[in-house]
């Protein structure tokens, strides 16, 4: 039981993230810089044009120098020397703002990887907001951005959750929570030792519906796991208020249950100020270009006359996300938002919304394409972006991020389970194909053929995107790899990379695939793992720099994850590294402006494992087509582009006219395995 009486009510707010907000946006109020740029619309282009290549990181898994922190390790010019050479444009640091809990006046640790922000502040343990603004200033002196994140659907139960249980002014209404009347506490779980609140059974979840309490059970359980998490409700104990009255309340959060849902429809409008100022201190204080818009399907939830509440695709989210992405866009920043619902979804809150989505329609498709040898569900979901109106151009094109790799495919589970789709000859439901490639997609990448990758709940799989192609390969012992294998796994690694990056949008790849990590065995974060989350495997820690070479860990304690190409200060000694090669890719893509191209066909093709994407070249640089085999078979096949205008034919990684492509509109392929090319037909018209 909680008492306000031990709690310190003046020092809560001090440190609230609210109250905070609230004393900056006076800053901004009559301010006519606030009216310089324009808002209303998302700019994809424009900020795909201000970064096209991210390196993605997560600061718990970077091993630093000796006394060193993660923000003045990622401010070294050492380092920036050589993401520059490579290509990198922009680093997407991950969150690293305050999180967690508090108890009392204890901060309490991150229950996910700092997603579940409670403070503006730097957390202690990445660094200080003096080496943040130094990081921002040294990726400027390299012509880079730094992108940030805010986090608009949850918080963590840091001093505004704490204000919010003790009824203390606006508070509650940052949150989805409803005050339970003493006379139903007797439905409520008791609360085991230690915790703070306690998950609400389904059972519970309905009657407290029937009661008009809450909404009731939503669309789906994001993180379901029994016995842990059943539902998205949970109850705290009775806390006194700070008007002495006894309170039990049940709050919504759609992830952990550490992680309180906001409200973004109450009348005090507190989470709209709280997460609004949160963006602008990372733009004005910290320097940031850009800020990831994480989780922000999730800011509407509505009851309904029966069944599930209405949870996803809701129109609130829509609003919600055009007025904070429009708030980033006044204050001069982009956004980008990590997305993984319905592509209509996608496409419907990119409108005036973040200027950028993540790139969940092709991701889990691209990586079942190198697990079966076959493009053709690949194919499937790149025709899907154009029947949707996205401009291939709005995504970020990834490889390895933070999370797992999520196969819940959306799309197909909810709005368009009954859809019918053609796929492998025949004719599907929308939820039977979903099935259909889960299921080919665990068999391949889990179980006995790759007991390194383990299932993540319900949601997907946690690896390494080179524990993918491993798993892809038959390679079922990582310490077995071969010199032989591990030059393969190189390669098929390029391949992928050459997917995202040779196609128009922003291309991003994380710390770990530069470093060609492998996932930690289980046994080595088996305590990070006891609530189910296995995403902790494939997060292992990484020296870019080699600047701790005798460390086994991470200063957060994350074990150092076996690397199969070595450092980046290594790679870049090395011509035949992933990272060099990865370095002339790069720049072949940036001399040509491929980010900015417009995608003109995604053609059909007769081999299984080939993928052609044609796309129309800024300034009248002509035709370029990328050309990739995901399969282990050499493949020899005519291509047939009718729209396409003849001219010569120049190999673009080659650097050299191939031939011509005529009026047939045939072009002849070969390739060997896992291997791709880049052909530029010259355009014969002079700008």
């Amino acid at each position: 039981m909680a008492d306000t009486e031990t709690d310190d009510v003046e020092w809560l707010v001090e440190r609230s993230m609210l109250h905070i907000a609230r004393l900056r946006a006076r800053k901004y109020s009559g301010q006519g810089r606030m009216w310089q740029r324009p808002f209303a619309e998302a700019r994809p282009r424009a900020a795909a044009g201000i970064a096209s290549v991210w390196m993605t990181t997560y600061p718990p898994s970077l091993i630093t120098g000796p006394d060193q922190s993660v923000l003045a390790s990622l401010g070294q010019q050492d380092l920036w020397r050589a993401l520059s050479s490579i290509g990198v444009q922009g680093i997407h640091t991950g969150p690293i703002k305050r999180a967690g809990g508090l108890r009392g006046q204890n901060f309490t640790p991150t229950i996910d990887g700092n997603f579940d922000r409670i403070g503006l502040d730097i957390d202690p343990k990445f660094g200080t907001q003096d080496e943040y603004i130094a990081m921002t200033r040294m990726a400027a002196a390299f012509n880079a951005v730094v992108i940030d994140d805010v986090v608009p659907a949850h918080t963590g139960k840091g001093p505004d959750f704490r204000l919010a249980e003790m009824a203390f002014e606006d508070y509650p209404g940052i949150y989805h929570m409803v005050e339970i009347r003493p006379e139903d506490w007797e439905l409520l779980p008791a609360l085991r030792e230690g915790h703070d609140a306690a998950n609400l059974a389904p059972g519970t979840v309905e009657t407290l519906a029937n009661k008009n309490y809450i909404v009731g059970a939503l669309q789906r359980v994001i993180f379901f796991e029994p016995g842990v998490k059943e539902t998205d409700w949970s109850a705290t104990g009775p806390i006194r208020g700070v008007d002495g009255v006894m309170r039990r309340w049940v709050y919504l959060h759609y992830f952990k249950e550490g992680q309180p849902s906001l409200n973004w429809l109450d009348p005090t409008f507190a989470a709209q100020q709280m997460i609004i100022g949160d963006a602008l201190h990372s733009l004005d204080v910290l320097g940031a270009a850009g800020l990831r818009l994480d989780a922000n399907g999730f800011l509407g939830v509505e009851r309904r006359g029966s069944g599930v509440a209405w949870s996803e695709s809701h129109p609130l989210s829509m609003v919600g996300n055009q007025l904070l992405a429009g708030m980033i866009r006044k204050a001069g920043g982009f956004s980008f938002q990590e997305l993984n619902l319905t592509v209509d979804d996608i496409a419907a809150m990119s409108r005036g919304g973040a200027d950028l989505s993540y790139d969940f329609i092709s991701r889990p498709a691209y990586q079942h394409a190198i697990l079966t040898g076959d493009t053709e569900f690949l194919r499937l979901m790149l025709n899907m972006v154009h029947e949707y109106g996205i401009d291939p151009a709005s995504l970020v094109h990834a490889l390895q991020n933070h999370d797992e790799l999520t196969l819940e495919l959306v799309h197909f589970w909810t709005l368009h389970a009954n859809d019918i789709y053609t796929f492998q000859g025949q004719t599907w439901q929308g939820r039977l194909l979903r099935s259909h490639i889960r299921e080919t997609m665990y068999a391949k990448l889990t179980g006995e053929n790759a007991p390194y990758n383990l299932r993540f709940v319900t949601n997907g799989v946690a690896c390494t995107t080179v524990s993918i192609i491993t798993a892809a390969l038959g390679i079922s012992d990582l310490d077995a790899i071969t010199d032989e294998q591990k030059a393969l796994i190189q390669r098929i690694h390029l391949l992928l990379a050459m997917f995202n990056s040779f196609q128009p949008g922003v291309f991003a790849l994380s710390g770990w695939d530069l470093v060609g990590a492998l996932p930690l065995p289980p046994d080595a974060v088996v305590h990070m793992m006891s609530d189910g989350d296995s995403r902790w495997i494939s997060r292992g820690a990484y020296d870019l720099t080699n600047s701790s070479p005798d460390s086994t860990m991470s200063s957060e304690g994350l074990p150092r994850a076996r690397m199969l190409y070595g450092s980046l200060a290594e790679q870049l000694q090395q011509p035949d590294s992933f990272a060099t090669k990865l370095k002339q890719l790069l720049s072949v893509r940036q001399a040509y402006g491929l980010a900015l191209a417009r995608q003109i066909a995604i053609p059909a093709v007769q081999s299984p494992g080939l993928l052609a994407m044609v796309h129309e070249l800024p300034d009248t640089r002509g035709t370029q087509i990328t050309l990739l085999n995901f399969s282990a078979n050499p493949i020899s096949e005519v291509l047939h582009l009718p729209k396409v205008a003849p001219g010569p034919l120049v190999d673009m990684l080659g650097e050299a006219v191939i031939g011509d492509f005529t009026e047939t509109g045939d072009l002849t392929i070969e390739l060997q395995p896992y291997e791709g090319a880049s052909w530029r037909i010259v355009s014969l018209v002079r700008p």
